[in-house]
């Protein structure tokens, strides 16, 4: 079934954008446990990696609702603009780094990907396999940002 050129009735989503999306969320978890468990040279670098690259994911994501919401034929002002807040806060959390404690900048990460994903499960008009999909990457970003979290609060 297609509705105002998005398709509802496929709700499994194909294998390659399985894959692509799984090697995107590589880095989360990769860095985390770097950043927890590596050495004192590396964990600094891994802790930036985690940050850039939640910032990275959080643009990526609104760009998704933006592409989504664009496509319409007629789009939704306040979607189109709701659509770069998840980017303005990560990237606003990267430049607070310094002059914030890590454990906030963290904790931002972590409530903007949970308020990214309530916000894109009420969303109308989207492909059945999205929740399933946005969930799941989610989930990853966030077990990913805890696990720093739990470190950066014993330090």
């Amino acid at each position: 079934m297609e509705t105002d050129g998005h398709l509802h009735a496929v709700t499994a989503a194909p294998r390659p954008l399985w894959v692509i999306a799984l090697a995107g969320l590589a880095p989360f978890p990769i860095s985390a446990l770097t950043y927890v468990y590596g050495d004192a040279e590396v964990s600094g670098p891994a802790l930036t990696v985690l940050l850039t690259w939640s910032a990275i994911v959080l643009g990526f994501l609104g760009g998704i609702r933006w592409g989504l919401e664009s496509g319409r034929a007629s789009p939704r002002w306040t979607r189109l603009a709701t659509s770069v807040i998840s980017p303005t806060a990560a990237w606003t959390l990267i430049f607070a780094r310094g002059s914030v404690e890590t454990a906030w900048l963290l904790c931002g990460f972590l409530a903007a990907f949970i308020l990214q994903w309530l916000y894109d499960h009420a969303a109308p008009d989207v492909p059945a396999r999205f929740p399933r999909l946005m969930t799941t990457l989610t989930l990853g970003a966030c077990l990913s940002l805890g696990l720093a979290l739990e470190q950066a609060m014993r330090m």
